[in-house]
């Protein structure tokens, strides 16, 4: 007789509603693919009174947690409650009462993953956590399997939908960073609290545990410069389409010669280039691998039911592995744990890059050559200068592009720039990434 895989799902929001919706009403074709019955047998949350919109066996809804951890028939702990306590505390404690692992939290994971993908490798029980980085877009799956056979060596990707979708409305609509912000709350992109989206810290979360997978290193969220879109303008983003470009909330990891960049921040990209299409709350992952070349996945990524479909996907993913004797068969990380080597970040003081420059100057003459002089001594050496009219009171923008050059260098000249008194306002600056340079090099 075919064994029944039990599962406990704890936490019964937005995403844990989407899980268990799937996994009652598709009860007949997960077995099917599963190859065994797939039986929620827990849900377990504070709040049990709130209507979900879906129609829940009463005998399996509970407060105590403790009951998805003292039953032995329990196989697969679903954790879907989020931020770092008391979760990390919860999966910890399933991991060590044997069971196995499905989680969505990023944060948990960038924060705390490899304490808690060593107590999974030591338990002998798998960690799912496909729905963490892409809600229903499998890109973790594609790292960890269908890319294995590549040395990936390129991970970029637009993984925030609040933050393309906010910069999406400034570019069509020419509105403000507060009101394209103002936008996104109302149709339910943003929360009200939008600190993690627009900031970076989203994406860095994301970008930690798909920049892990790919690189096969000990990388820790501390190591990704982060930046986020709060600061951009109509006025750069209007300035950026006449050089030729989009702006994305670009992730960027790349290894080189063993060597990591890892950063996140506002990044021009070339017009004709795939992810500039990418528009919206949509997400997009671009990958390059040394035999593959490049891969792009597309699509939503979050809520409720294209995270619950990524969920309820590793479900059965571990279902066939024990219905098959063989947990484990794929590791977590994409290579065994004690495989994971240190990593080697290059400081972003040494990241080189194409800077594009806005500066707000008083309207007078020799302005311009002051400020080519300061980059000039910096070794940073102008590709375009772009001068409009007058502004406001006598105020002028001057846009600058550069040829390749180091941050630390820019950061110093920018210091002694924004010092001078003819310069209004702090510095704009937003990095160039040339993609199309890049692929022709792969190419090539």
């Amino acid at each position: 007789m075919e064994k029944t895989l039990n599962v406990g799902l704890l936490g019964f929001g937005t995403v844990g509603t989407g899980t268990a919706k799937i996994l009652l009403s598709q009860k007949d074709l997960l077995e099917e693919r599963a190859g065994c019955p797939i039986n929620l047998k827990w849900i377990c949350d504070k709040d049990l009174s709130t209507d979900r919109g879906i129609e829940v066996p009463q005998e399996i809804l509970t407060d105590d947690v403790d009951r998805l951890f003292q039953d032995q028939d329990l196989d697969i702990f679903i954790e879907l409650i989020g931020g770092l306590e008391p979760a990390r505390t919860f999966v910890l404690k399933a991991i060590e009462n044997g069971k196995h692992v499905v989680t969505a939290n990023k944060a948990l994971l960038a924060t705390h993953g490899f304490e808690i993908f060593e107590a999974a490798s030591k338990a002998g029980v798998e960690i799912g956590f496909e729905a963490s980085v892409g809600g229903g877009i499998p890109c973790i799956k594609a790292i960890k399997e269908g890319l294995v056979a590549n040395n990936v060596h390129t991970v970029l990707g637009i993984m925030n939908g609040t933050a393309n979708f906010i910069i999406t409305k400034m570019t069509d609509k020419g509105i403000s960073f507060h009101h394209a912000l103002e936008q996104a709350q109302r149709f339910g992109y943003a929360e009200a609290d939008p600190t993690y989206d627009i900031e970076g810290i989203d994406t860095a979360h994301k970008l930690a545990i798909m920049a892990i997978l790919a690189f096969g290193q000990k990388i820790e969220l501390s190591d990704i410069y982060t930046e986020g879109i709060s600061r951009l303008t109509p006025l750069d983003i209007s300035f950026a389409l006449e050089l030729g470009y989009s702006i994305k909330l670009l992730a960027i990891g790349r290894q080189e010669d063993g060597i990591i960049d890892l950063r996140i921040h506002p990044t021009m990209i070339p017009n004709d280039h795939l992810l500039s299409q990418v528009r919206g709350a949509y997400n997009a992952f671009y990958f390059i691998g040394d035999s593959v070349g490049k891969v792009m996945l597309y699509g939503m990524g979050a809520g409720q039911m294209p995270t619950g479909s990524a969920i309820v996907a590793d479900v059965i993913d571990i279902a066939r592995n024990i219905e098959k004797g063989c947990p484990g068969r794929v590791p977590s990380l994409s290579i065994p744990f004690d495989n994971i080597a240190p990593a080697n970040i290059r400081p972003i003081d040494q990241v080189r890059s194409k800077y594009y420059f806005r500066f707000t100057v008083k309207d007078q003459p020799g302005v311009l050559s002051k400020i080519s002089g300061i980059l000039g001594e910096q070794q940073i050496s102008i590709a375009s200068v772009v001068q409009k009219g007058r502004g406001q009171e006598s105020s002028v923008p001057i846009v600058m592009v550069t040829h390749e050059a180091t941050e630390g260098s820019v950061r110093t000249a920018l210091e002694q720039i924004d010092k001078q008194e003819f310069v209004l306002d702090k510095t704009m600056i937003i990095r160039i990434e040339d993609l199309k340079a890049l692929e022709d090099s792969q190419d090539g």
